[in-house]
């Protein structure tokens, strides 16, 4: 497969021109941990199709974000293995994602990852990212290629590392930053991955020993706890097909035929969760509450969004959004 030099960044092309620089990286690297607990709404967009394209031009026709004209944009989907939809980010997805953002101005566009357990490089060429990236003109960075001196350590009070951990280079130093997910369930300990989970790509693979070594302890409060390292201007979650039970890789199918998507995590994984349920999964998600699950709850204790479901505010542009968004609500009720 044909791979062209310049699809690929090192670390000093990326972050040139950022509005963030070295120099207030330690302001950063803690400020959620004092962030109080807010009273405000998290806007969630929801809307209900069966067309990818359609439904990630609705989400950002309805999300209120941040503009990214003249922005160099850090996009990060789901890329741990190249398995199809919901193993892994839809290419209609990402590429319909892409052309918004290049439509809204941004100067640039970089999507990083960092896959595994197979090989980065493997995962791009199977889905196709290489040739994906000279048709619409975006550039990669393979984290799994980063030097030691492209990756910033944290070391948060109280946090359930050993000595921490570490978020690529790059991601902290990005002056935008965009997710995408999918809808799936986690039987490896995570109990599900959304946009929380995501952050897993954004760590060396070293880290992954100690992070599954803890799957029936601090596992699911690691994952919230990489989000401090980083922090997405929006996400977008692909719910047209989930797997409610299994995952990440593969699992029992079921579609939810919907999209949603917002600026605040917790949010978004707790919409996702409800989702979970309202189309029937396993005892790891029916039989807990959803902001009593680890990830959000950790999440919460954090400050990285909202502390309670009654602080979502659903978002629709029809009445088959409203009517499914109104059944999330109820789920939603439940804590």
């Amino acid at each position: 497969m044909r791979k062209s030099k310049i699809l690929t960044l090192n670390r000093r092309e990326f972050i040139k021109g950022s509005v963030i620089g070295l120099a207030s990286l330690p302001a950063l690297r803690f400020k959620p941990l004092m962030a109080k607990e807010t009273s405000k709404k998290a806007k969630i967009a929801l809307f209900k199709t069966k067309d990818r394209k359609e439904g990630v031009q609705k989400i950002l026709e309805l999300i209120d974000f941040a503009s990214v004209d003249g922005k160099k944009v850090m996009l990060k989907p789901n890329f741990n293995t190249a398995d199809p939809t919901p193993g892994s980010t839809h290419n209609d997805t990402l590429s319909q994602l892409i052309k918004e953002l290049q439509e809204r101005g941004a100067s640039e566009i970089t999507i990083g990852e960092r896959s595994g357990p197979p090989s980065t490089k493997s995962v791009l060429e199977d889905k196709g990212i290489f040739d994906l990236a000279q048709e619409l003109n975006f550039k990669i960075i393979n984290f799994e290629e980063l030097e030691e001196k492209d990756w910033v350590h944290f070391n948060p009070p109280g946090n359930h590392w050993k000595e921490g951990f570490y978020v690529a280079r790059p991601a902290v130093e990005s002056e935008y930053v965009v997710s995408t997910c999918c809808l799936k369930t986690h039987q490896y300990g995570g109990v599900f991955t959304l946009s929380i989970k995501l952050a897993v790509g954004l760590t060396p693979k070293k880290l992954m020993r100690e992070l599954h070594g803890e799957r029936d302890n601090a596992m699911r409060k690691m994952i919230a706890e990489i989000n401090l390292g980083y922090k997405p201007q929006f996400i977008v979650l692909d719910g047209i097909e989930a797997f409610v039970d299994g995952g990440p890789s593969r699992g029992t199918r079921k579609e939810a035929n919907v999209f949603i998507g917002g600026r605040d995590r917790i949010a978004v994984d707790a919409a996702g969760v409800a989702i979970l349920k309202e189309l029937g999964s396993n005892k790891a998600i029916m039989e807990r509450k959803i902001f009593e699950q680890e990830q959000i709850k950790r999440a919460v204790e954090l400050g990285l969004g909202i502390s309670k479901p009654d602080q979502i505010e659903f978002i629709t542009p029809d009445r088959a959004s409203r009517e499914y968004a109104k059944k999330l609500k109820s789920i939603l009720a439940q804590g």
